[in-house]
């Protein structure tokens, strides 16, 4: 039997019970990849489709998930385009040409999915085989996979990237159009190759404030969404300390708005986010004992099931020191919890 409950939810339609994935549940927090790490880099898993798909399906038959996430990094696609990117442990991307000015963003090339990518497309038709449940797939949205680009690595505060934006909105506004092609590019890739849900990664897109994010950002975004509307998949689009875009998030062409843990579902609700929601439980209270998780699980689930269109996740992603029975006690909670009130409402 095919668990539809995750595409239900984007879609705001009936549900038996509140779906549950978590952002970053296939990797760090899982014995089984520690294990692999020693054995293989991020690359040589996400390039070989029968490992990465392992990898991805491991937390669904760990904890029950009703989605996966397939595994691999936003910068997958980027050395494809002349990023000359490495993941280095403890650190994070870290790129040896940072984009400094126009003729850095002329010479980066368009992404060919089936040539320059392959593996994960072969990941997704093997996963499609594998799976009783939705498989996700995903892309890094133009500002924060630029921000990478032009700091270099990581960042606190943005500041050659947002000095970029400020000094050079020429060079801006062509690398948000050639990173906007490429996710275009990308996502339709997904899809076709058997995607059955599309999450955006916007993380660090809320170090703008509004107005800038408007008037340099939102225009690549709404472009991206526009074109990917008709892809006939759900479309959820995710941020860190984004409470102030989200009625912009609102007015995209997608199904789904995902919130941090900064932000109350019910909040979001009164604010005028009428689109479905996924979170948001901060991912340090599964260090707390279960009776704190289990408070707090049910807050989030009681307002997210205030309306329909409700997808529970954490607000951010697992992290390494997370014990995987939690994560399998969660998801059966909320499992159980959601209905037994769905079915009380129902009668």
């Amino acid at each position: 039997m095919f668990n539809d409950q995750f595409l239900k939810s984007c879609r705001k339609e009936a549900i038996d019970h509140v779906p549950v994935w978590y952002m970053r549940q296939a990797g760090r927090s899982q014995p089984e990849y520690r294990e692999l790490k020693k054995k293989y880099s991020l690359e040589g898993i996400t390039e070989d489709p029968e490992l990465c798909a392992y990898v991805t399906k491991l937390p669904v038959d760990q904890y029950d998930n009703d989605a996966a996430i397939l595994y691999k990094d936003i910068m997958t696609p980027l050395p494809a385009m002349g990023v000359d990117v490495k993941i280095q442990k403890g650190i994070g991307p870290v790129i040896s040409n940072p984009i400094t000015g126009m003729r850095d963003v002329d010479a980066l090339t368009a992404l060919n999915p089936e040539k320059d990518v392959p593996y994960v497309l072969d990941t997704i038709k093997l996963l499609r085989k594998q799976l009783n449940v939705p498989l996700i797939s995903f892309s890094g949205a133009p500002f924060t996979l630029a921000s990478y680009m032009i700091e270099g690595g990581p960042s606190k505060n943005y500041y050659k990237t947002k000095g970029l934006m400020y000094s050079e909105p020429e060079t801006w506004f062509k690398l948000m159009d050639t990173l906007g092609d490429m996710v275009i590019t990308y996502v339709k890739a997904q899809v076709q190759a058997g995607s059955q849900a599309i999450q955006i990664f916007d993380s660090w897109v809320g170090t703008l404030n509004q107005a800038d994010y408007q008037f340099y950002v939102k225009p690549v975004m709404e472009r991206i969404f526009n074109e990917l509307q008709g892809e006939g998949v759900p479309l959820i689009l995710f941020g860190i300390g984004a409470r102030h875009l989200t009625l912009d998030w609102n007015s995209f062409h997608l199904d789904v708005v995902g919130l941090d843990w900064r932000y109350p579902i019910h909040e979001a609700r009164k604010d005028g986010v009428t689109k479905a929601v996924q979170g948001n439980l901060d991912p340090t209270v599964l260090t707390a004992p279960w009776r704190v998780i289990e408070t707090r699980a049910k807050e989030i689930i009681d307002q997210g099931l205030e309306q329909p269109g409700f997808v529970f996740n954490l607000g951010h992603g697992v992290f390494p020191e997370v014990d995987p029975a939690k994560l399998r006690q969660l998801t059966a909670f909320v499992h159980d919890y959601s209905k037994e009130v769905l079915s009380k409402r129902n009668g």
